[in-house]
């Protein structure tokens, strides 16, 4: 056999070869993502409490990285971060046994949250621009490199500053952190609040394409919403957050919005079937560890069935 031949053949068995292997990986199903915040409450609860579904991508939150001091009264820092949740249950070595135990698990942190130790706001209030994302990226990366996190999501939930600071100063921020493969994911968690919605989506009309996850929060809707107001709402986040990964949402604390219990998986399944479903968070692990984290189960259940 001359050697063009062998050359055609060559080519021909690696050309279908290639094809295979496309084949494969584009026929290969999305996994869906499950997310839970933790940490926020001091309960004592440990990431190897939570059971995890193999069959779904997991985030954990630790909540909260808060810039403001740790005095009384507490007061704000300008951007210099310091760990506020349960870092004596969720510490690095945790976060390293957890990751190492599970390939499907990444850890990611959140920033501000409602309040510093549970009595005082936590305000977003910058100096300057600069000086803040300056302060953000220093404490922020340095909190990363100890834990050994994967992502960040923003949970302010107050503000002394207008939409457009708001959106330079964390827009920039994700900006440094994604460009310099500091984080790898990035997500926001806003809800429907005159006083918050501002914020968020001046930050997402500028910033959205740094925006990975839509952590949108489902359960501060009032209590008793039913199905068809649940997929309502989603829709209009979905216009607000247009081209965003929306996830849905429950609360195990007693809030509001959509329960398991009244609908809340069979609203998912509607999503599901029209492709809008792409994951499912809970707050929180801390309240969810009196019911032994039921409603963990049955979230990642439901998403590996989709």
């Amino acid at each position: 056999m001359d050697s063009s031949r062998l050359r055609t053949i060559s080519l021909l068995l690696l050309l279908h070869f290639l094809f295979i292997n496309l084949s494969i990986i584009e026929s290969a199903p999305e996994r869906k993502l499950f997310r839970e915040y933790i940490g926020a409450e001091d309960k004592n609860v440990r990431f190897s409490d939570v059971p995890i579904n193999p069959d779904v991508d997991f985030h954990f939150l630790l909540s909260f990285a808060i810039d403001y001091t740790n005095t009384s009264p507490p007061s704000p820092t300008n951007g210099d971060f310091r760990v506020y949740w349960d870092s004596a249950n969720l510490s690095p070595s945790q976060v390293s046994a957890i990751k190492s135990k599970h390939s499907n698990v990444k850890v990611s942190m959140s920033l501000a949250g409602d309040t510093v130790n549970g009595k005082n706001y936590v305000y977003f209030n910058p100096t300057s621009v600069n000086t803040w994302v300056a302060n953000a990226i220093h404490s922020i990366t340095q909190i990363v490199d100890q834990y050994g996190l994967d992502g960040i999501d923003i949970d302010y939930e107050h503000f002394v500053s207008d939409p457009d600071t708001f959106a330079e100063c964390i827009g920039k921020l994700l900006f440094y952190l994604k460009q310099n493969q500091i984080v790898s994911f990035t997500s926001i968690a806003p809800y429907d609040d005159d006083s918050v919605k501002p914020y968020y989506l001046a930050l997402w009309r500028k910033y959205g394409d740094l925006i990975d996850y839509v952590n949108f929060q489902f359960y501060a809707y009032p209590k008793g919403t039913s199905v068809s107001q649940f997929l309502e709402y989603f829709d209009t986040q979905s216009s607000n957050y247009y081209g965003g990964k929306i996830l849905v949402s429950f609360g195990t604390d007693g809030s509001g919005g959509l329960s398991p219990e009244n609908g809340f998986f069979k609203a998912c399944g509607s999503l599901s079937k029209e492709g809008k479903l792409h994951g499912i968070f809970i707050w929180s692990a801390d309240d969810s560890k009196k019911a032994n984290f039921k409603y963990e189960r049955q979230s990642q259940d439901f998403l590996a069935s989709q």
